[in-house]
């Protein structure tokens, strides 16, 4: 049986009305019904429209064909883990809260997720994702700003204590890091994370030793590359086995690739974000638009010269009018995979790796 076609020579929306033509107004003598004239006219006129069906068909149905795809059978991010992404409550716009994140997340079939906040602690928030929503495995942690005291071994002792033990990240400075407002030029200085001589901070050597005795995550925040590397150095030294460079890539992080090879030498995962692609001078967003762009060939030349069991993928998205942090993930994994990156490296990077460093 053939499937039924039908062909259009004119678009017409839900009222039947065609779409950008205005009806045309109808002599007075038609008011009263068709005429004998009228019927050959448009006998005639349905004898030339048949003729010329076959040469219309194609044309009438490439103009129907503008839907876009299907749903994929398969998730394409199932069964990955957004290393990091923001949600609400937050002092920034952010798009949902965390249940809301968490309900997209299921319905992608990802996972787990971490929780990033640059101002408040996201272990115990974790908990109650998890609590809500069956199904995800959420993590949190504490970024070392301002309002945890700076580089505060305390602020760590007490995260990683919080009900549930899901308190698995410390970020070293983010927005308060001494590279981030020097950088920006935001402030005089900021929070440092190395002396004058390039070694490690007393302070930091403190939260170091929490790190290592408790296994978790040390994530570099927003330092400077040569500032990474030296982080790298001591926590290697502390004895943590378990360290991500805060999106590397990034404009205020950028790192080169003999940085990036030297760092994951020292056992250091170097973290890919979605957002890189969408910054630049042409973001959608204006203070995207301050942050250099990461393209998905960069990412990928990176990940092919370094290999990818030294990365981990996460979003770093959530904020008002960015895309959703599944949607990015999805963005991010197709973008990599154009640029000639394979599904068994987008597992290493989303999945083996990062759950080494969360679960392992």
């Amino acid at each position: 049986m053939n499937p039924f076609r039908l062909p259009r020579w004119r678009f017409m929306n839900c009222c039947g009305h065609a779409w950008g033509h205005s009806p045309e107004p109808r002599p007075a003598a038609e008011a009263e019904g068709p005429s004998r004239r009228d019927f050959f006219k448009t006998a005639a006129t349905g004898a030339l429209g048949l003729a010329a069906f076959a040469t219309l068909k194609d044309r009438a149905q490439a103009q129907v064909r503008v839907f876009p795809p299907p749903p994929p059978a398969v998730s394409p991010i199932e069964g990955l883990i957004d290393f990091h992404n923001h949600n609400a409550p937050d002092v920034f716009g952010r798009a949902v809260d965390d249940d809301e994140s968490a309900q997209l997340y299921m319905a992608r079939k990802m996972e787990a997720i971490v929780l990033k906040n640059h101002v408040a602690l996201t272990a115990d928030r974790a908990w109650l994702v998890r609590k809500h929503n069956p199904g995800i495995k959420a993590f949190g942690g504490v970024a070392l700003n301002g309002p945890s005291g700076g580089l505060n071994p305390e602020a760590v002792q007490w995260m990683w204590r919080m009900q549930g033990g899901y308190g698995r990240v410390v970020w070293l400075p983010t927005f308060d890091a001494d590279n981030h407002v020097k950088h920006f030029k935001d402030a005089p200085e900021g929070i440092k994370v190395v002396g004058p001589d390039g070694k490690a901070l007393p302070a930091l050597r403190e939260v170091l030793k929490v790190c290592a005795q408790q296994k978790l995550v040390l994530c570099t925040g927003h330092a400077s590359p040569t500032e990474v590397l030296a982080i790298a150095e001591a926590a290697r030294d502390a004895g943590c086995d378990r360290i991500v460079v805060t999106h590397a890539e990034f404009e205020v992080v950028n790192m080169s690739v003999e940085q990036m090879k030297k760092a994951a030498s020292m056992g250091a995962k170097l973290e890919i974000d979605a957002m890189g692609p969408l910054m630049g001078p042409n973001a959608h967003l204006p203070w995207m638009r301050h942050w250099r762009q990461v393209t998905y060939k960069e990412s990928a030349e990176h990940i092919k010269a370094i290999g990818a069991e030294n990365f981990v993928l996460g979003t770093d998205l959530g904020q008002t009018g960015n895309p959703s942090q599944p949607d990015g993930y999805a963005m991010l994994v197709a973008g990599l995979m154009a640029e000639g990156i394979t599904k068994d490296q987008i597992k290493t990077m989303g999945r083996e790796v990062p759950g080494k460093l969360l679960m392992g």
